[in-house]
């Protein structure tokens, strides 16, 4: 069903440990085949994303900083160095200062507000700009998001920010790479634990209201994601692009009184 992936090549950037959404987006790649190279952001990450890599398709490891501007032109060379073209990039990379993730938004400071932007949102505009050459027509540009781009969730302030300005770069990507025949679309995930969402406030409620509000009374796994992601990667959906993707047991649907 998903042979179309076999022998794709994948840019995932934001494994940090094996409870990472993008490491769950590694290990489905890897099951159909597809040939990856991951990030990691710091030296301290490098040897649990080197651990990681033995377990998938992985040919290579890069370092990339989103905050680091140096590093948007060195990805590109050393990618270059290893691929001549690849078809898949996938940007699961968002961060904003833990006191930002809790109280009251308009306490952010602007050197705040501008840090978790870069990071969680001009990032992907970036590296798309610096690696969009090299992608391969009826490529795949896949990003995370989270419902608190469109609703306000308590304690995710300015994140939430951050995800919608994500997702509004996501649709005039779709138009500007929809020329190269590449796709580009959001997955919006439900909660999941995972070593961010730690830093938000609150976070273990939120799970246990997941489970007692969502339809489908069930907490969202790396897993889970990771299918949606082969779905937007392979040809099945060729006509899809643009789109935010809900994988989040349908708690996205529910009113106020469900």
């Amino acid at each position: 069903m998903l042979s179309d992936l076999k022998g794709k090549r994948a840019l995932i950037l934001g494994v940090a440990n094996d409870y990472s959404i993008a490491w769950g987006i590694a290990e489905k790649f890897s099951e159909v085949g597809v040939e990856l190279v991951l990030t990691y952001s710091h030296d301290n990450l490098k040897r649990r994303v080197e651990e990681l890599a033995t377990k998938v398709n992985c040919t290579k490891i890069l370092k990339f900083d989103a905050e680091v501007t140096t590093d948007y032109d060195s990805l590109k060379s050393d990618l270059a160095k290893h691929w001549n073209n690849f078809d898949i990039l996938v940007h699961s990379i968002a961060y904003a200062d833990k006191d930002n993730l809790r109280g009251d938004i308009s306490t952010t400071k602007l050197e705040q507000f501008n840090m978790a932007l870069n990071i969680s949102s001009y990032s992907l505009m970036k590296l798309v700009n610096h690696l969009k050459e090299m992608m391969n027509e009826e490529g795949s540009v896949i990003s995370l998001s989270y419902i608190g781009s469109i609703l306000a969730i308590e304690n995710y302030n300015v994140m939430g920010v951050a995800k919608a300005a994500l997702e509004s770069i996501n649709r005039y990507l779709a138009i500007e790479l929809g020329n190269k025949k590449i796709r580009s679309n959001c997955i919006s995930a439900g909660p999941i634990k995972t070593l961010s969402a730690s830093a938000i406030s609150g976070f273990r409620n939120m799970l246990k209201l997941v489970e007692e509000r969502a339809p489908l009374h069930k907490n969202v796994t790396i897993e889970d994601v990771g299918n949606c992601a082969t779905f937007l990667a392979s040809k099945m959906s060729s006509s899809i692009t643009g789109q935010v993707i809900y994988v989040d047991n349908g708690l996205s649907i529910k009113g106020i009184s469900g």
